[in-house]
């Protein structure tokens, strides 16, 4: 199969193509590289024979029709999207322009290339969102696919309105999609301003590791590597025009989290222990969701696929990578925005 995945340079998109790739699919990573991308996060792929990658922006529609022309994939993965809840606090117009219409773009250039290939029937286009459509849950509940939709921030409403897009262009025009609404990701290759890599940073420099509001926010944790193992399974093998959830079933409040983190810092790297000495609560973002959980069963019962990391093997994973990584992630704290604070409104 060949993939189109667009946002393949990111974090969940560029573990979608170390695995796509490492399945024997061909990949074209299609990838405006914005601040948050990084092509060292495919650099393990890039010399494969199956690889192929375009600089363009999703917002550009003349340069993703001539990508459609040139590789005539199989499939679309949508990936690219503005992703940061602070950032869209400060800056909504550019979740808008490319979570919106850059979404729209890419359903208008994926129609008018499967209409003129004659509607192949193996053609599918993979929408990947987020749980944050569905809003905050109480005490008690989860999210599944039909849950309404409440966003809450402009990143969520940005992403709502892109999966209501891709859901019109099935029922109006026919195009064959398949839509993901997953937890929260970590792991290797996560971009140091997002909150798991953001604790094991500061930690290691012994720098104060804030935590919004009381740290009792939910979040329901899925290892990016079990997160690109779903999305595959679905591109191939989802039913067309249905959604799935896909979380891990990791429930834990960020504090809890936090701590966890801190507690593989005292054993890894002891030198500012105890860690969680330096935890410092600080003012909570505007519209900051109290708990996210994802039911996942449906793709459990329909396709099978379980999670293969728990959050504690993941975590400890995860924090190992960073230490080894410096390299990587050094670089990334110089650009714009990282490590200050965001979305203050």
């Amino acid at each position: 199969m060949k993939l189109l995945v667009t946002g393949g340079a990111g974090f969940i998109g560029s573990a979608v193509v170390r695995l796509a790739v490492s399945r024997g699919h061909e990949v074209v990573n299609l990838d405006a590289l914005t601040y948050a991308a990084n092509l060292e996060n495919v650099a393990s792929v890039s010399d494969s024979p199956l690889y192929a990658f375009e600089q363009a922006d999703i917002r550009d529609r003349a340069a993703l029709d001539a990508v459609f022309a040139r590789h005539k994939p199989d499939a679309v993965m949508h990936l690219a999207a503005e992703s940061h809840v602070d950032r869209s606090i400060d800056g909504p117009g550019a979740f808008i322009e490319t979570n919106v219409n850059g979404t729209y773009n890419m359903l208008e250039a994926a129609r008018a290339y499967w209409v003129a290939a004659g509607k192949p029937e193996g053609f599918r286009f993979h929408h990947i969102s987020t749980d944050e459509v569905f809003g905050s849950l109480g005490e008690e509940g989860q999210f599944t696919e039909t849950t309404p939709y409440d966003p809450r921030s402009p990143y969520s409403a940005s992403k709502a309105a892109s999966d209501h897009l891709v859901r019109a262009w099935h029922e109006t025009y026919g195009l064959p999609v398949v839509l993901t609404n997953c937890s929260n990701n970590y792991g290797p290759f996560h971009f140091p301003e997002k909150l798991v890599p953001v604790v094991i940073l500061r930690a290691l420099s012994g720098q104060s590791i804030p935590v919004y509001g009381d740290g009792g926010n939910v979040r329901d944790w899925l290892y990016v590597e079990d997160h690109a193992d779903a999305l595959l399974l679905v591109v191939e093998k989802g039913e067309i025009g249905r959604s799935y959830n896909i979380g891990g079933k990791n429930e834990a409040k960020n504090i809890d989290l936090v701590r966890t983190i801190c507690a593989e810092m005292d054993r890894l790297r002891p030198d500012h222990a105890p860690h969680d000495q330096l935890i410092t609560f600080v003012t909570d973002r505007p519209g900051h969701d109290r708990r996210y959980a994802i039911d996942p069963d449906r793709i459990r019962t329909e396709l099978g696929w379980r999670p293969s990391v728990t959050v504690e093997e993941g975590l400890r994973r995860t924090v190992e990578w960073y230490l080894s990584h410096e390299d990587w992630w050094r670089p990334l704290l110089e650009r714009q925005g990282v490590g200050e604070r965001l979305g203050k409104a």
